[in-house]
């Protein structure tokens, strides 16, 4: 039998509301005047501030005196990560923008809430599986309402959905020197509301993030530890929001294999 929370309920509502009124009907029919470039590789959409602008005002009357700190509101004024340190809803209104930008699956809305820099429950959303992947900090991990375990893939060796995409060469070098003979390397999703699911769903069983922004890893950081996996820092330190400036984190469908990972990485294994 599935159960929801109220609350998860309703931001499961809010979430399958924001994807039908505005994601899917723009699916591999956005115009060109409806994408912008943020930076290199990083673009935005009409969807990306039309789904986080619904979002705020929803999540601000849900919870008052709760800040908002959305992916795009950031882009706009850096100084709005500043509220991350307090008790704050994090928003990616379209994870895996550039998957979306051209007609590729996966893609899909990510909200978390933090407090004091820890998020304590998340909710990540693919509006094409109607998967709501959902968590509240000491109460487990659950999709669609139902309590999930995190379970490896079985296989020998790993599997690692690793993305050189951020790593300079020398990073690049000692991947493919410590790693590559190691592990079976797969091809990331280029959608955390997607890999964080992989993880702990027996399709992947590591994964490496160089880029480790509140908006993309909150909510999935949570959750796959809630699941009984495990995600951390390289140096084994819990996962912060408030943390912006730093980068790097390994996600892993056992606790064993993220352990076995980071020493590997270090060269601490032959």
């Amino acid at each position: 039998m599935t159960e929801f929370s109220p609350l998860d309920a309703e931001i499961r509502d809010l979430l399958r509301f924001a994807a039908e009124r505005s994601m899917m009907p723009r699916f591999r029919m956005l115009a060109e005047d409806e994408i912008e470039m943020k930076g290199e590789g990083d673009p935005v959409t009409v969807v990306d501030r039309e789904i986080e602008e619904f979002l705020s005002e929803a999540l601000t009357k849900l919870a008052p005196d709760v800040a908002v700190v959305g992916e795009e509101a950031v882009a706009a004024d850096p100084t709005v990560l500043d509220k991350l340190s307090e008790a704050c809803w994090i928003i990616d209104p379209l994870d895996g923008t550039a998957n979306f930008t051209k007609g590729k699956e996966p893609f899909g809305i990510i909200v978390a809430l933090a407090d004091a820099g820890i998020a304590v429950a998340g909710w990540l959303y693919d509006p094409i599986k109607d998967r709501l992947c959902h968590a509240r900090k000491g109460d487990g991990a659950y999709v669609n309402g139902e309590r999930i375990t995190a379970q490896t893939t079985g296989q020998t060796p790993p599997v690692a959905g690793i993305s050189t995409l951020f790593l300079n060469a020398e990073q690049r070098a000692e991947m493919d020197e410590k790693i590559t003979p190691h592990y079976t390397l797969v091809d990331i999703p280029r959608c955390a509301a997607e890999q964080y699911p992989r993880l702990a769903l027996g399709e992947n069983d590591i994964s490496v993030f160089k880029r480790t922004l509140a908006w993309d890893h909150a909510a999935g950081v949570l959750w796959l530890n809630e699941a009984g996996g495990r995600a951390a820092r390289i140096d084994g330190s819990e996962y912060r929001v408030d943390e912006h400036d730093r980068t790097g984190m390994i996600g892993a469908s056992h606790p064993d294999l993220w352990e076995a990972f980071a020493k590997r990485l270090e060269g601490r294994l032959d």
